[in-house]
């Protein structure tokens, strides 16, 4: 929580109005973030100044490592963050790539599980990672790209959070992820979730033991329409101590995430925390 408040803060402090075509709506920005998570000792980095529902943040990572295309299979197993994008944007809608209602297109675990290679195969980007960790190799490119240029045109929505990079030192795994775009009274919630729970899946199912994840952000911001809630009301509350996360220590291979993992697979432990606060959400 220190990390995310002293980021608000900046953003608040420091910040640049920027703004931004796409949502037509101002953002107070700064560049350059970095936030480092404890997965080792199990410090799970969830927001405490507001509910967090973080079961939906880990149900959207889960349709990513399974490379759902569909706002409907998202929403099949608790996740609507992908609801607006698919059916509201309208770039999406007037595409004529979108193939009907809640298609998402080429986007995200798409290109994690189906890259497009030139002779028309498709290249498994997490399959590689996973099985190479699993054989203790570190090629240093152990690297899980969603930033796919050539197919932006192809879906809704630009990946934010586009690279994990894993690294092997022996037995102890660390993971890198970087960011392009970060909505912090929203997106940061779930992005940093998703860092930390990342690492702990992929080290468990290949065997390693997980260590620190780190998170890099280049543009970091907030939405004109957030900026109030965000500087008198969440960074005028007290934070609570970190809550911690378990696993299901039944989880053991990439097919097991791909079939029968839920978000009941994953325990959250002395999670205290202040009201909601309903930030406004910008397509």
């Amino acid at each position: 929580m220190s990390q995310y408040e002293k980021l608000c803060q900046r953003i608040v402090d420091e910040g640049t109005w920027l703004s931004n075509e796409r949502t037509g709506q101002k953002c107070l920005t700064v560049i350059n973030a970095e936030l480092e998570y404890d997965v080792e000792n199990k410090s799970f980095p969830l927001v405490t100044t507001r509910k967090s529902y973080y079961k939906a943040a880990i149900a959207e990572l889960l349709g990513y490592l399974r490379g759902y295309q569909s706002a409907a299979e998202f929403r099949s197993i608790g996740c609507n963050t992908w609801n607006a994008n698919a059916n509201e944007n309208q770039a999406w809608l007037s595409n004529p790539n979108r193939q009907g209602e809640d298609d998402m297109g080429r986007v995200y675990g798409v290109q994690g599980r189906r890259w497009q290679k030139p002779d028309g195969s498709h290249l498994d980007q997490l399959a590689k990672v996973v099985d190479n960790l699993s054989q203790g190799i570190d090629d240093r490119g152990e690297i899980i790209t969603f930033y796919n240029p050539g197919e932006f045109d192809l879906g809704c929505l630009r990946p934010c959070m586009h690279t994990h990079t894993f690294s092997l030192l022996n037995d102890d795994l660390y993971l890198t992820s970087y960011q392009r775009s970060c909505d912090v009274p929203l997106g940061l919630n779930f992005n940093q979730i998703q860092v930390y729970v990342f690492l702990a899946l992929i080290a468990q199912i290949t065997g390693k033991n997980p260590k620190k994840a780190y998170h890099k952000i280049v543009n970091a911001h907030i939405y004109e329409n957030q900026f109030e809630l965000m500087r008198d009301v969440q960074l005028k509350r007290q934070p609570f101590a970190n809550p911690s996360l378990s696993l299901n220590p039944d989880i053991r291979s990439l097919k097991d995430l791909e079939t029968w993992v839920t978000t009941d697979d994953f325990v959250l432990e002395g999670y205290e925390h202040h009201e909601v606060i309903a930030y406004p959400f910008s397509v």
